[in-house]
């Protein structure tokens, strides 16, 4: 696409010279001898870059400017000035210009501007670009439970440092999410993230991936190729189920954290980087350091901040969300929704797969449901067998000796609690009680959790 600029100066004869000047440069140019008319051309035009000159006969450059960076906040506006007028020009740039340049002035340096005007907007729409790629990709924390909200607020704390991050949690509990609102929330998020799954890829084939390697330094090696580290220069690198790094690649990982610098595979150059390492595992990690599987150095070194993802089945109250936002993320029409019956049956599972089970369990109905509203037979089998188990009577063996119905009511509250994660609103929702009525027994039995 041919870059149009938009050329705002009420002499006729300069607009002539920067639009026969710009056009040999290959860009489209158009032109106005009048802020107002300028402001309409932006609004038709949706120029790259507009050239406008300070001092305007109808309104000022500086209301004109206001007006522009109204239409489009991000669009680059290179101010003409006059001699005397440098201390209006400084007020232009913090209005939002983005150079300027004194009359009289040379085409060639003019033509330079431009230039780097063009850039840094290619700039501005790629990081844009790439940002909503991030979140397309990897999607976003979702939830308004007390476990997510604590989440969150780690992930705004962290973000404002450089710390590494280590991220745990079941499988599906949104770790690479976790990763990508930490990156995107500091000051780093213009600058790229790139993400390695250290367990899908052999030990030979994951340190090229990480550190890059010279040409010839193994069979097949044909150029030199850019390891990630260096590709995530200055922005963060995200090292997905690091417990599953073999303990040899372990080693030279520790070192990268340490010294911060590496050497590409079969090369000799030292190369520094500054990238923020975020790590994430599924796994024990002290299981794994105890079994001599993973490196106790490196666990230290990792684990300057740690974030644990809650699983599904301790946040229900996220599920309702979560549910409405895979509808919209399939079905982005609209034209379904979900009965309440299948509702129930959602919030009543546990989800030992997490986000990633419920999400495939949304995507499936979507397909089978041949009307507007799915219904619990829409629903995966294992769901429907889940509820249909939780809803039947309970079993109560019955001693034969007799029981203390009061022992029966402590026991029966206690595990309701465990089942609930301890949270008294959702126990006495369970038990069917209002929760006075679940403090008060509390109270009498003597449990006094908090």
């Amino acid at each position: 696409m041919i870059p149009r600029i938009l050329v705002i100066d009420d002499e006729e004869r300069m607009c002539w010279a920067l639009e026969r000047a710009l056009s040999h440069e290959g860009y489209q140019v158009v032109t106005a001898t009048r802020g107002l008319q300028g402001i309409e051309l932006a609004l038709e035009t949706e120029p790259s870059t507009v050239i406008l000159d300070l001092k305007m006969p109808d309104i000022d450059g500086l209301e004109v400017l206001k007006r522009l960076k109204s239409i489009n906040p991000n669009i680059p506006v290179i101010m003409i000035t006059a001699h005397g007028t440098i201390e209006t020009a400084i007020e232009a740039m913090k209005i939002g210009a983005t150079d300027y340049i004194t009359k009289p002035f040379k085409l060639d340096e003019l033509k330079i501007q431009v230039k780097q005007a063009l850039h840094l907007s290619n700039l501005e729409h790629e990081v844009s670009y790439l940002r909503q790629e991030l979140g397309e990709k990897y999607g976003k924390m979702i939830g308004q439970s007390d476990a997510i909200k604590e989440v969150a607020l780690l992930i705004q704390q962290v973000a404002k440092t450089n710390a590494t991050v280590l991220i745990t949690g079941e499988s599906g509990t949104g770790k690479e999410v976790a990763a990508v609102e930490i990156h995107k929330a500091s000051n780093r998020g213009n600058m790229p993230f790139i993400a390695v799954n250290c367990a899908a890829l052999p030990e030979h084939l994951l340190e090229s991936e990480l550190f890059g390697h010279e040409k010839g330094a193994f069979t097949g090696a044909t150029t030199r190729k850019k390891g990630r580290f260096e590709m995530a220069d200055k922005g963060t690198i995200l090292l997905d189920e690091i417990g599953d790094m073999p303990i040899s690649m372990q080693v030279k990982l520790l070192r990268v954290l340490q010294e911060r610098c590496f050497e590409r595979v079969g090369g000799t150059e030292t190369i520094p980087i500054d990238v923020r390492v975020i790590a994430t595992t599924n796994a024990e990690l002290s299981t794994a350091i105890a079994n001599g599987t993973f490196r106790e150095d490196l666990y230290y070194r990792l684990n300057v901040m740690q974030i644990k993802m809650p699983p599904l089945r301790l946040r229900k109250d996220d599920i309702p969300l979560l549910v409405n936002h895979f509808l919209g993320k399939f079905d982005p029409s609209h034209t379904k929704k979900i009965s309440p019956e299948a509702m129930k049956i959602l919030t009543r599972y546990d989800w030992p797969g997490n986000i990633r089970e419920l999400q495939n369990a949304i995507e499936r109905p979507l397909i089978v449901c041949q009307n507007n509203e799915i219904l619990p037979i829409h629903l995966p089998s294992e769901l429907l067998e889940n509820f249909e188990k939780a809803t039947s009577d309970p079993i109560i063996n019955l001693p034969e000796g007799g029981f203390s119905l009061e022992e029966l009511e402590k026991r029966l509250i206690i595990k309701a609690l465990e089942k609930n994660n301890y949270n008294q609103t959702r126990t006495a929702k369970y038990l069917g009680i209002s929760r006075p009525t679940l403090l008060y027994r509390l109270n009498k039995h003597g449990l006094n959790f908090k």
